[in-house]
């Protein structure tokens, strides 16, 4: 049956710049056409300049809630009422919920991220993890990872150091443990994941159009090790083929942009997301995109 939006559908969102690109349209509508919910999910794209008077005007429009994409991930947190324990640990959010006008952010990436790897039943505490790049996606993941008890270790190229070496500062003074940041290269990543219990690719390094690209050497993977890439476009990257056939466990970047879609529907609704459905989705758009 076809919707029909009325003055009672509920408006949410995604604001970031670009948006054009997003899954989470597809993934959105799907699950509120599934729950038969008198819901809406709209791209805007907005600039830099125009950040708080686009989060102002969610709640003079009344917008139910609000994913927040690169580059306002960070930048958002100001123009909020609240924030919840996690999202203002790691300082950034990427879903927002709008209480009678009370705006309260979240950060399901991170949350997303830790999903995906208990579902199929790997707990990080007590795990070393080598996390590759330092950007908002990077924060969220380290962020969750330290808080769930993991040893961390960031790698990042030479010309974004800084950002690792920020990082983890933030991470040390926060978990009150070590936290140590490095050049992303041949000669720090070999000792690296040697120690390492789980690899997680928070780089761009493989996206598609440059999929024959990966941030590590096939000979440095091994049948022990987890393999996490976030990039969902290809859905396998050449990293996660490499690990596969070097024998490694491996999870892709769908699994947690299909939770971190789930678990902000579910704030946004108070209802149990169809994660299976949402995934088909986004995996459907996606193969249509090759």
């Amino acid at each position: 049956m076809r919707h029909i939006v009325s003055g009672k559908t509920r408006i949410c969102g995604l604001i970031g710049d670009p948006v054009e690109h997003s899954m989470s349209p597809v993934m959105q509508n799907a699950a509120f056409r599934e729950l038969k919910l008198d819901y809406i999910y709209v791209p805007f794209r907005v600039k830099s300049a125009e950040l708080g008077q686009a989060i102002a005007g969610m709640r003079a429009l009344n917008i139910r809630g609000l994913n927040v994409t690169v580059p306002h991930k960070v930048a958002g947190v100001q123009f909020l009422d609240e924030l919840d324990h996690l999202a203002e640990k790691i300082g950034a959010v990427n879903t927002i919920v709008n209480d009678d006008g009370v705006l309260t952010g979240y950060n399901t990436d991170a949350t997303g991220f830790l999903q995906a790897l208990l579902e199929r039943e790997i707990e990080p505490s007590g795990k070393t993890a080598v996390i590759l790049g330092a950007g908002g996606a990077a924060r969220a993941i380290a962020f969750i990872l330290a808080e769930r008890g993991a040893t961390l270790l960031i790698l990042n190229r030479a010309l974004e150091l800084d950002w690792a070496e920020e990082l983890a500062r933030r991470l040390s003074e926060t978990f009150n443990k070590k936290v140590e940041a490095l050049e992303l290269n041949r000669e720090n990543l070999a000792p690296a994941l040697d120690k390492a219990d789980i690899l997680v690719n928070a780089t761009s390094v493989g996206m598609s159009p440059t999929a024959d690209e990966t941030p590590v050497p096939a000979d440095r993977l091994r049948p022990d090790l987890i393999v996490y890439d976030i990039v969902y476009n290809p859905m396998k990257t050449r990293l996660l083929r490499e690990a596969e056939a070097a024998g490694a466990s491996t999870i892709g970047g769908v699994d947690m942009l299909v939770w971190q879609g789930a678990l902000a529907f579910e704030k946004w609704t108070g209802r149990k997301a169809p994660v299976e459905l949402m995934k088909r989705e986004v995996i459907r758009l996606l193969k249509r995109q090759v």
